[in-house]
């Protein structure tokens, strides 16, 4: 059947476009498989298959240029008792880049040291750009990398309109929980697919979803 979104698909256009209605509209694959009479290995298949072509999209959005906020965050199990430091226990530990145009990257790292976050942030972030963190000694030497122009956010400190704040990089966070708390744990093997796709959703607010993942499906077809 000829379907230019997907290839090699028994699956019509006219069936694909309202599966990819209910991804848009963050749809579980159990509801999708109600509404569109699909089977669910097709779903889940398809489904799949539409958040390894984001993950994919994602990864050729970097270099950021321009003002940009940096931050980590944890996901999943909770820090193992009596281990205080940043990354001390078993969660999943997701590096985050926000470009003060609304835009977020991430990547899950496994530690939250200098030389990690240094490596990230000089191969993912122009020299040129302004560079705001918060106090963590992890970003410490970034002006003797080259990036002259970066400042440091107070923990605890919301903005005080002097532009000096990481409020983008904190309200993504807090975005990507909310939403990734309803699928009641993910497999860790999985973790990335639905983290890029929620980075995806994040950078699509406010326009047309639908039709941007049409139009990215359309332009690279997912087999």
């Amino acid at each position: 059947m000829n379907n230019k979104y997907v290839h090699r698909s028994k699956i019509s256009e006219a069936k694909f476009r309202q599966l990819v209605k209910c991804f848009a509209m963050d749809f579980t694959a159990t509801q999708t498989t109600e509404l569109t009479r699909l089977k669910r290995n097709t779903v889940n298949r398809l489904y799949s298959a539409m958040r390894y072509r984001i993950a994919e999209y994602s990864r050729q959005t970097s270099p950021i240029s321009g003002e940009t906020e940096t931050g980590e965050s944890y996901f999943g199990p909770k820090r193992v008792r009596g281990k205080r430091d940043r990354g001390a226990g078993r969660e999943t530990i997701v590096f985050g880049l926000f470009k003060r145009d609304g835009e977020v990257y991430t990547e899950i790292i496994s530690d939250v040291k200098t030389a990690t976050l240094q490596d990230l942030i000089r191969g993912l972030v122009d020299a040129e750009s302004v560079i705001h963190t918060d106090g963590w000694r992890g970003y410490d030497g970034l002006v003797d990398l080259g990036f002259e122009k970066h400042f440091r956010h107070t923990d605890g400190e919301f903005s005080k309109g002097n532009g000096n704040h990481i409020n983008g990089i904190e309200s993504f966070w807090g975005y990507a929980k909310h939403r990734l708390v309803k699928f009641n744990g993910i497999p860790k093997e999985l973790f990335e697919l639905y983290l890029k796709e929620t980075e995806f959703r994040f950078n699509h607010q406010g326009q047309n979803l639908y039709l941007a993942l049409l139009k990215l499906f359309r332009d690279q077809p997912l087999f």
